[in-house]
């Protein structure tokens, strides 16, 4: 008990700038000079749709493909700690490839992305900078097939971070941890449209949420009766294979019917496959740059704790509610979604930030933020909650002045970012301009028209705040105490799977040593019994008839029981 409170007044310290003399402290100051770096990682591969969009735009039709899903593995030189906690950093891009997109970034190297993987190996962490899959139509002059599109590419891309989790589980299991991470400890953020995919990565937790009516519903037919929904991961369509876009965890195997809209394949194509199934991708926390949450039904009061940092007037993600436009040519595409605003409202008033909130940080940007953020002007600002978790970039007004191209500026989405603007002006002539018309000129004066002050040096300072505001809060949740509910704290952190299960089951406690597992028949008899002195253990279930059981997983302070189903 007195190393914990010493921990923690060390931190304070630390937050307070008090410690000018005290000993650093790992994943909280930098601890490592240099970092090493493992490239293109591969931990999945999945269906791609970017050649069937990029066809259909060329009124040529290609089928989908199977992609190599890949990351970068950044670790802090020459560290002795055999697992250390994880920090998955999701890019940026609107499901598009760089340029393509109308953006000068959107790739796992983009010069935000591994400016803060550098730092946040340096500080002890393994941080991911991993990619997703790409793909959907903007340019459609439908706004249902636009809305159909992106979600169903976000929703692939929460696969994909999913996979990205289950892999390092797995990687731990059974390659002999490589990459020497803590499993008990893993933490998803993104930002952009990376936000998006973080921030469903935490809430989308039931599958009714993806059957809003009529929000996530194809409705251009005229007769109610021929609405479909938009994202379906299991069509109902009897054949030898599951049809469907894959459950909420992409742990599945499925498939899409021939000649059916909207893709009207020739043949029956794989639309989803099943990387590292028998792990889970359960994570301690969530954090966003930018981005929305599609729905608020998304939201409840058992998801984890969620950082969020979100620029005031956002022209293409509002901070509050609005629409979702995309940046290739300023359509809608999502015509109400949920800000980092409101979210972190719901967060705050229904404990899912008690993590970080609890112990009550008081530093000058705390402080800073918490007094900006009291004067939110909406209704659901009542006073009551102090809303901590949430960072806003009040950025300056934009020069509305008309330049030589007749653009004029627009506020400013992601001020972290930065890039060589020569260079993008040239590749997106070469992509995207019109003889006579366009220049490599006016793209980079397009690329700066929500971006004014752009260079490294004035993201890097965004960078300081966020790092300063983000680390401490990070801490809390993997490594502090707070007042929430033990009992829950327990019952959240204990996870069983797979579920239903065939041969074996694994167990896992983030909280507290397991002591014993034992398995009981709906009738109360124990069937099945195993002493464990570990965080993790499996068991091996193929003696049990197939039907429902109770597990119930012991520590020495608790018993959180779990039902599971045997095939």
């Amino acid at each position: 008990m007195k190393t914990h409170l010493l921990k923690h007044l060390i931190l304070f310290l630390v937050l307070i700038g008090l410690n000018t003399n005290a000993q650093q402290i790992r994943y909280i100051d930098d601890i490592f000079d240099s970092v090493t770096v493992t490239s293109d990682v591969i931990y999945g591969q999945n269906v791609t749709l970017l050649p069937v969009f990029a066809g259909a735009a060329q009124g040529v039709v290609i089928p989908p493909a199977m992609q190599p899903l890949a990351c970068d593995v950044y670790e802090p030189k020459n560290d002795t700690l055999a697992e250390r906690p994880v920090i998955v950093l999701i890019h940026s891009g609107s499901f598009l490839p760089v340029i393509a997109n109308g953006q000068a970034f959107g790739s796992k190297t983009d010069s935000s992305i591994v400016e803060n993987c550098t730092r946040w190996a340096k500080k002890g962490y393994v941080a991911i900078a991993m990619t997703y899959r790409q793909g959907w139509a903007p340019t459609s002059s439908s706004q249902s097939v636009r809305t159909s599109t992106i979600l169903q590419a976000a929703y692939r891309g929460i696969h994909d971070a999913k996979a990205m989790v289950r892999f390092l589980r797995k990687s731990a299991d059974v390659d002999g941890n490589p990459y020497g991470v803590d499993e008990s400890k893993i933490v998803v953020g993104g930002q952009g449209t990376g936000g998006y995919l973080s921030m469903g990565y935490a809430t989308l937790d039931t599958v009714s949420e993806l059957f809003i009516y009529p929000k996530f519903w194809d409705t251009s037919d005229s007769l109610p009766q021929n609405h479909t929904p938009l994202i379906a991961p299991d069509l109902g369509i009897p054949g030898p294979v599951t049809f469907g876009f894959g459950n909420l965890d992409g742990s599945d195997n499925t498939y899409y019917p021939d000649s059916t809209a909207p893709f009207f394949f020739d043949t029956i194509t794989q639309l989803n496959f099943a990387n590292h199934p028998s792990y889970s991708n359960d994570i301690n926390m969530v954090f966003n740059f930018g981005g929305t949450l599609a729905d608020l039904s998304w939201l409840d009061g058992y998801q984890v704790p969620h950082v969020s940092f979100h620029c005031e007037n956002d022209p293409f993600a509002s901070i509050d509610e609005g629409v979702i436009v995309e940046p290739v040519n300023g359509n809608i595409v999502i015509p109400s979604v949920i800000g980092s605003r409101v979210a972190n409202h719901y967060n705050t008033k229904w404990g899912n930030n008690d993590g970080f909130n609890s112990p009550g940080l008081t530093d000058s940007l705390t402080q800073m933020s918490n007094a900006y953020n009291s004067n939110w002007n909406n209704s659901l600002n009542d006073g009551s909650l102090v809303y901590d978790g949430l960072y806003v970039f009040n950025t300056p007004a934009p020069d509305t002045s008309m330049n030589m191209f007749g653009m004029r500026g627009e506020h400013e989405s992601a001020p972290w970012d930065w890039w060589d603007n020569t260079l993008y002006g040239i590749q997106a002539e070469a992509l995207n301009g019109v003889p006579g018309v366009t220049s490599a000129a006016y793209f980079e004066a397009d690329a700066l028209k929500d971006a004014p002050n752009m260079s490294a040096s004035y993201a890097r300072l965004h960078l300081d705040t966020i790092h300063n505001y983000l680390n401490p809060r990070i801490y809390e949740v993997l490594f502090g105490s707070s007042t929430v509910d033990f009992n829950e704290i327990i019952e959240k952190s204990t996870q069983i799977y797979p579920n239903p299960a065939k041969d074996n089951l694994n167990i896992v406690s983030y909280a507290k040593l397991i002591n014993s597992v034992d398995v009981y028949s709906l009738s109360g008899q124990k069937v099945l019994s195993k002493k464990v002195n570990a965080t993790t253990t499996r068991l091996k279930t193929n003696s049990l008839s197939k039907g429902v059981y109770i597990v119930d997983v012991k520590t020495n302070v608790s018993s959180v029981k779990k039902k599971i189903i045997i095939e």
